[in-house]
């Protein structure tokens, strides 16, 4: 059962919410202003892009919550992880409510870790203004699971190329990227788990470079409708349909499980009904600038066999990293450098390039088998000369980031860092999907921004740098971090260090 998700939450959280979930009350919703705001500012910084960072995962369900709402024509959506729980069921019915207005939606999730019922799914994906689709269906959505062992024996590297890429476009004129996916935990509302994550917001010259990615991506023979992945038989797939009365059904439950007051206190519906116009003072925040959108082609590479061959994210990133005069810094949840990799960082060392890494702890990460390849080569890494600071899971920063943390106080949620950005000499900033790790390089489609911006690049390293101080990270060469997990944790992570699994990290 999904635990009430927003019962607590501050007050600039609910104006957030309350553009996703009450129908009712957006004050904006029929207006024109919010669009003749964003023209007007798109013809005054013609071939620029206006460019605000999304520190705050409150910050960006507010600005996904003003454009779903206020969509005009389209709304394309790219996502590796879509679940079931409180923030993904919300973005379903603004999706939804967004489409029963007319608005075209389309929908790519990968396969991988979608979470939604068989029929819900399907049922969405048969509004006449919805369409979904799901990148290289091998393990989920219509997949019996017979089947999916069968296409992992078969086909080893088709089976584990993913797409990570993640991507929110409104009227091709307003796009979303980074590192957030649409759960609860990438927007700070769970309440176990939190990610500091960070984003993108784009308006203008670089947003058709990112609506012609989706469109490579939506073409693409790997991005399969779901109405074909249903209805089959034995091995091949899951047979499964909906009438009519059941797609009703499904869309009057999602509306429904957005006006429920039982997830809201008074305190929050009272402020819910007086939103503040919180939008121009957003978008005249932003710096507008020179940006360029990077993107892999679905597939990743031509390979068919080798679990390597790098991909278009992989040479534009190594290629700014090779450009670095003085000082990279880097934020990446997973941190394994592949022999080519740790080559590239090795040059940089040998011309003097100062180079700070900030990753997730043992105590803070959620994934072993990546953090087993780190802990393989940290002594390496150290011994470069690359500073490296470890998340802790309990950050100061906790405090300023997650504007809920006081409501939440007495759960206190393991805080993990999400966030996949580089600063190269100050003057260039990186944000986007990208870990510093080999499935990144060779394996999953990825997407990111390149800002080619002394300001914005200083802001992003200051909060890079912030991360990295002693109350919010371990110094990797002085604190043996490992020490702060608990015994079952470290016991976990030397067993993964022992297989061969490097390649798939």
């Amino acid at each position: 059962m999904k635990k009430p998700l927003f019962a607590n939450c501050s007050a600039r959280a609910a104006c957030v919410l309350a553009l996703f979930v009450l129908p009712g009350v957006h004050a904006q919703s029929t207006s024109p202003q919010p669009w003749a705001f964003i023209d007007a500012q798109i013809a005054a910084h013609a071939r620029t892009t206006g460019v605000f960072v999304l520190e705050r995962g409150e910050e960006a369900l507010l600005a996904r919550a003003w454009f779903t709402d206020n969509a005009r024509e389209s709304i394309d959506v790219q996502y590796f992880i879509w679940s079931a729980d409180n923030v993904g069921e919300l973005a379903s019915a603004a999706l939804l409510r967004a489409a029963t207005r007319g608005v075209r939606v389309r929908v790519i999730v990968d396969d991988l870790l979608i979470d939604a019922p068989d029929k819900a799914l399907l049922a969405l994906a048969k509004h006449p203004n919805i369409d979904i689709r799901i990148y290289n269906p091998r393990h989920s959505v219509g997949t019996p699971r017979a089947r999916r062992l069968l296409n992992i024996v078969s086909d080893f590297r088709g089976a584990n190329q993913r797409m990570h890429d993640k991507t929110f476009t409104v009227d091709g004129k307003i796009a979303i990227t980074g590192g957030r996916n649409m759960a609860d935990e990438y927007f700070d509302f769970d309440h176990a788990y939190n990610f500091r994550d960070r984003e993108a917001l784009l308006v203008g010259a670089v947003v058709p470079e990112v609506q012609a990615s989706f469109e490579r991506f939506w073409t693409n023979p790997l991005v399969v409708p779901v109405e074909e992945l249903y209805d089959g038989w034995g091995l091949m797939k899951k047979n499964v349909k909906v009438d009519s009365r059941e797609v009703q059904e499904v869309y009057q439950e999602l509306n429904r499980y957005a006006a429920d007051d039982e997830n809201f206190s008074p305190a929050i519906r009272a402020t819910i009904e007086s939103i503040p116009q919180s939008f121009p003072e957003l978008a005249g925040r932003l710096r507008w600038t020179s940006a360029r959108f990077l993107s892999d082609t679905p597939g990743k590479n031509p390979s068919r066999f080798s679990l390597e061959g790098g991909g278009r994210t992989t040479a534009a990133l190594a290629g700014l990293l090779e450009s670095a005069r003085s000082e990279v810094l880097i934020e990446s949840p997973y941190l394994v450098l592949s022999t080519p990799a740790l080559e590239l960082f090795k040059k940089l060392r040998s011309r003097g390039v100062r180079v700070r890494i900030c990753t997730n702890s043992l105590a803070s990460t959620d994934n072993l088998q990546a953090f087993s390849g780190y802990r393989n080569q940290r002594s390496t890494l150290l011994s470069l000369g690359i500073e490296v600071h470890e998340y802790r899971p309990d950050p100061a920063i906790q405090m300023q980031v997650m504007q809920r943390y006081a409501d939440l106080r007495r759960e206190a949620p393991v805080f993990a860092l999400h966030a996949k950005t580089l600063v190269i000499d100050g003057a260039v900033a990186v944000i986007g999907t990208y870990n510093l790790d080999p499935r990144s390089e060779n394996l999953n489609t990825e997407a990111g921004v390149v800002i080619q911006d002394a300001a914005v690049a200083a802001e992003v390293a200051r909060n890079i740098l912030a991360d990295m101080r002693p109350e919010n990270s371990w110094d990797a060469a002085k604190d043996d971090p490992d020490q702060f997990a608990g015994f079952v944790k470290r016991s976990k992570v030397r067993f993964w260090q022992v297989l061969p699994i490097k390649p798939l990290l």
